[in-house]
């Protein structure tokens, strides 16, 4: 380079000019920088950082290229000047300039989302694209940030018209329903795992899944019959992969904290309410809380929330190991799960699981299975009462003046006395404590298929399946002695065990035939699918133990048992139709004709149906250059719903119905039947019509739809009342009687920006839901719950109740009002709605909605080098509810108090909305009312994440290292006035009722990533 440079300057300085010199610099230079040089790297998944074997690597602009090998390892020859292009059947490809570099190593991103993607939707596979129904493909690298028992909870704000109800408690039950509620009993949806339907997914590893799609529609779920009536999540595990042997091992350990704590009194708090209520009642002050009283209790102020919470740990550790060849491949993961409570008792949940997928191909024929095993134990939560307070609300009421622990009482724990306190209050630590409640559940889940390809493109499959679970249940609630109202004697001590299994096998014979006749494409299906279920149950209930005696069966002093046997078959036909033409229209059809012995034979069967078509625009019609896509889509279709307990049209006898004749003396043995039944009690059918519209734009980063949809149910099991002259022990009538209507709009917006070196991705969904009851059976008579009302033209369970117009200030006040009996001033004045003049029943009225108006949720995500950042936001607004929480706080009796109630009304303390504390409650102030209802509005930063991937060029051994830390739970915006206004509540006719529900806790994590 030098020469030339003195070259050049001689030649310069002689008959050339400047100009041309520095012109043949410039051209050296091009020359220069367009020589070859070898490229060499490593292509791999983002996801997991395993390498892609088969990845290409081309010279952008030429035909130069190269493909990995079975590591994702390339070699190729390229100047500085060119641009190499990365790309991976399922990825997003990259561009990446050559520079200088001599190693590029490539990280590609899942397409898990994109157009071309493959999902299943239904004994079937068809590119997203393609799809005419209402389904969602859920985004499984967002929804595994979540760390969850259960893969429920997992979908929580991630899908438009998806809504999730979940508690804090370890193990607890998830509510989920797609677009509202279809049903007067069960409306969670179907899960169907690798092909094998699922009723209750909570006994699978989350971490296994490499594919979501969620079925909204009847167009789409009819397919699945009388299963699919409130929708279907459709789960792909991870399958082997031909390639050498990876080794995958993820660990996460979190810490877990109720995030705020109510304000409740303390002992002198306490105390003044409480007096104050009882002389407002003209009652003595009780000892224990009178200055004057020998027996004041001035020495113990437990403040309950502290004594109680605590960190409760959550841990996941995962190991996976994946290899294969053509012939067979594999994936076998063992699983470990434990979440200890946030309270400090015994409870707590831990699950092991162990997974083998296998899968491979021979010629024509392709075979695979899967199996799986799971063994969970959970430690429960006790309730005095079975459907009364749970252990929140009796740890808020718990007064301060009792003790955590007393050695003088049997079991060791404090309690109330009656002559000086008279509270009915619990200890509830003492109680979960001593009470030993457990759930064991060991779980098998297998399946085997193989498919022959007969001609090309006709394939006939046989799948065998079985799924079986083995329970036991043990409660025993030994001698114990927790106040004057809370004593076990010994009599009274008992121990209940319930062993029982659930054993379900389905065989499906399925056969496919795809073709093509010029521009015109075929996909038919046609099949069977046979089921058979078996459950069992077996209780025993011993009782009569003493203090310390071994907590078994043999030990008590009587013994009683029972069984339960239940077998239902299922014997199901289908059929389906995929049609398109040149890529530009589409129709799809599904039939299924079910039978199921859950009703007598003239009526066991039922036909269901969908039919749905698409338009791709874009291929019919030019577009502006930015605009990449266009699709509308519209279907129709009926589904049923099976949801009856089983014999539900047979009677119920008591064969020990004894009479007596005559004078009394002689006693006739008989039979009577105690329960009325419909006998053709059948099938409830959904009937469901959509439309929609998707959008893709600027090289489809940016993804649109729009789906408005109506949802009708019919014949909805209801129960109708029945004279008491019936003879019936229920006094109500099952039969097919109620109607309800959802309809609503989903928006789902998406953008991914992959083009530079930081990478980011924004992705929100919104649904809203109206629900209207059309009819509630018989005389469409309205149906009642816990301050609520249902009737036809509103919604299911809206709250209802009494409407508080303020405080009483003096006599006049009250004179004036209307009649309202037991009111003094001080007490709360209740609207006068019907304008009889006289305060009842009947003038309660509606006070708000409690089935959420709009949900919504928004995930953000981005990289930058070894650098990864996420967020998860999620809510819903429009929503009313009864905060039975605040509600049991400020009765301003003797359980403690909400320190809201020390504002109380008083003659010198007029400015105020809290009443007088009465101990007789003379005016019912803590009735049901508005006082008590609250707006349901929040958002949640449900996630957020912070990962490091470690580089590791000269590592041998380890493929990956990524370390992150994340936290859930970590900022809700509302104004609740209690714990957490995403409450576990689901009583249909008592919905959005807060009465305790486990609050939802803050975590904290910290994870590894590793890949060998």
């Amino acid at each position: 380079m030098m020469k030339i440079t003195n070259l050049m300057r001689r030649i310069s300085g002689g008959f050339l000019t400047r100009e041309f010199a520095g012109f043949v610099l410039l051209l050296f230079s091009v020359c220069t920088a367009s020589a070859q040089s070898t490229i060499t790297g490593k292509i791999t998944s983002k996801e997991d950082g395993l390498g892609l074997p088969g990845a290409s690597v081309l010279v952008k602009g030429t035909s130069n290229s190269a493909a990995t090998d079975l590591d994702g390892a390339f070699s190729i020859t390229a100047s500085a000047n060119d641009v190499l292009v990365f790309s991976y059947v399922g990825y997003t490809p990259q561009e990446i300039p050559v520079g200088n570099k001599t190693t590029i190593d490539v990280a590609l991103t899942s397409e898990s989302t994109t157009l071309n993607d493959v999902v299943v939707v239904g004994y079937s596979t068809v590119k997203k694209s393609d799809i005419t129904g209402a389904v969602s493909v859920v985004n499984v690298a967002d929804i595994k940030k979540t760390v969850s028992y259960d893969v429920a909870k997992m979908l929580q704000g991630q899908v438009a018209g998806v809504s999730v109800q979940s508690s804090g408690e370890p193990g607890g039950f998830v509510n989920i329903k797609i677009r509202g509620i279809t049903s007067f009993g069960n409306n969670n949806p179907l899960f169907v795992i690798d092909g094998m339907i699922v009723d209750n997914p909570y006994d699978f590893n989350p971490g296994e899944i490499e594919s979501m799609q969620v079925l909204k529609d009847a167009t789409a779920a009819a397919i699945y019959g009388v299963r699919g009536a409130n929708g279907v999540v459709i789960i792909t595990t991870k399958k082997g992969k031909e390639g050498k042997l990876t080794i995958n091992y993820k660990s996460v350990v979190g810490f877990q904290t109720v995030p705020q704590k109510l304000d409740v009194t303390n002992r002198e708090q306490y105390q003044q309410i409480t007096n104050a209520s009882f002389v407002n009642a003209g009652r003595p002050i009780l000892p224990g809380n009178d200055p004057a009283s020998e027996f004041y209790i001035n020495n113990v102020d437990t403040d309950w929330q502290d004594a109680a919470y605590k960190t409760g740990i959550i841990q996941n550790h995962s190991l996976t190991f994946s290899a294969g060849s053509e012939t067979l491949n594999y994936s076998m993961n063992v699983d470990y799960f434990k979440n200890t409570s946030y309270v400090d008792t015994p409870q707590d949940y831990q699950r092991y699981s162990t997974t083998m997928n296998l899968g491979g191909k021979k010629g024509k024929f392709k075979y695979g299975g899967k199996l799986a095993y799971t063994n969970s134990d959970k430690e429960n939560f006790n309730n005095y009462i079975a459907g009364g307070a749970g252990a929140i609300i009796n740890l808020l009421q718990a007064i301060p003046t009792m003790p955590v622990y007393d050695d003088n009482r049997l079991g060791g724990y404090g309690g109330a006395d009656n002559l000086t306190q008279q509270a009915i209050t619990l200890n509830v630590i003492g109680f979960n404590t001593l009470n030993q409640n457990s759930s064991e559940r060991a779980r098998f889940i297998g399946n085997v298929w193989g498919e022959l390809e007969i001609i090309k493109g006709l394939r006939y499959t046989l799948r065998a399946s079985a799924d079986r679970t083995d329970y036991k249940n043990r409660l025993f609630v030994p001698p114990s002695d927790l106040g004057w109202y809370y004593i076990t004697t010994n009599d009274e001590a008992s121990l209940d065990i319930t062993n029982g299994s659930s054993v379900r096998t389905i065989i499906d014979n399925l056969v496919n035939y795809d073709f093509e006749l010029g521009k015109h494409s075929f996909g038919l299906l046609a099949g069977n699918v046979m089921e058979d279920r078996k459950d069992y149950s077996h209780f025993t209930r011993g009782v009569g133990f003493e203090p310390g005696e071994i907590s078994h069966l043999e030990y008590a002093n009587d013994l009683n048992a029972q069984e339960r046997q239940v077998h239902e078959t299922r014997l199901s036909y289908l059929g389906s139709l995929k049609y398109s033409y040149d890529d530009r229209y589409f129709l799809t059809a599904n039939f299924r004709n079910d039978q199921s012995s859950l009703f007598r034979e003239e009526l066991n069967s039922s036909n269901y149906y969908g039919i749905s078509g698409a338009w791709k625009l874009h291929n019919d019609i030019k577009l502006p250059e930015w605009w990449d896509t266009a699709k509308i889509r519209t279907g129709y279709g009926t589904i049923g719903n099976n949801g009856v307990n089983p014999y539900s049209y047979t009677s119920v006898v008591n064969q020990f119905a004894n009479y007596t004749f005559g004078n009394g003396t002689a006693i006739a043995p008989g039979t009577t039947v105690t329960q009325i039944v419909d006998r053709n009690i059948q099938w409830e059918k959904t009937n469901t019509a959509n439309v929609a519209v998707e959008l893709g734009m600027l090289n489809n980063k940016i993804q649109f739809t729009a789906e408005y949809y109506i949802k009708t149910t019919e014949d909805i099991i209801a129960n109708i009342p029945l004279p008491m002259s019936s003879g019936d022990v229920d006094l109500v009538y099952s039969t097919n009687a109620a109607k309800v209507r959802n309809k609503g709009l989903e928006l789902t917006l998406g953008y991914t920006n992959n083009d530079h070196a930081f990478q980011y991705s924004i992705n929100a969904n919104v649904g809203t839901l109206k629900n209207e009851v059309l009819a509630t059976g018989g005389d469409n008579l309205p149906i009642y719950g816990t301050n609520s009302k249902t009737e036809v033209g509103r919604s299911l369970g809206e709250l209802y109740g009494y409407v508080a117009e303020g405080i009483f200030q003096n006599q006049a006040d009250v004179d004036a009002h209307a009649n309202q009996p037991g009111a003094v001033p001080g007490d709360v004045k209740f609207k006068d709605v019907d304008g009889d003049g006289l305060i009842t029943d009947d003038d309660r009225t509606f006070l708000g909605v409690t089935i959420p108006k709009v949900n919504y949720g928004l995930n953000f995500s981005a990289n930058y080098k070894a650098f990864d950042f996420s967020m998860f936001w999620q809510g819903n607004a429009g929503n009313h509810v009864y905060n039975g929480t605040y509600n049991s706080l400020m009765i301003g009796g003797l359980l403690n108090h909400s320190t809201d109630m020390l504002n109380y009304w008083t003659p010198e303390n007029t400015n105020t909305n809290v009443p007088r504390p009465d101990f007789l409650e003379t005016n019912q102030n803590a009735r049901g009312s508005s006082r008590f209802v609250e707006k349901g509005d929040y958002i949640k930063l449900q996630n957020i994440q912070i990962g490091y991937t470690v580089p590791l060029k000269d590592n041998k051994f380890i493929e990956k290292l990524r370390v992150y830390t994340s936290g859930q739970n970590i900022l809700t915006l509302s104004g609740y006035k209690s714990y957490d206004p995403d409450f576990m509540n689901d009583g249909l006719f008592n919905r959005g009722y807060d009465l305790g529900s486990f609050p939802n806790p803050r975590t904290i994590l910290f994870g590894v990533e590793v890949n060998f």
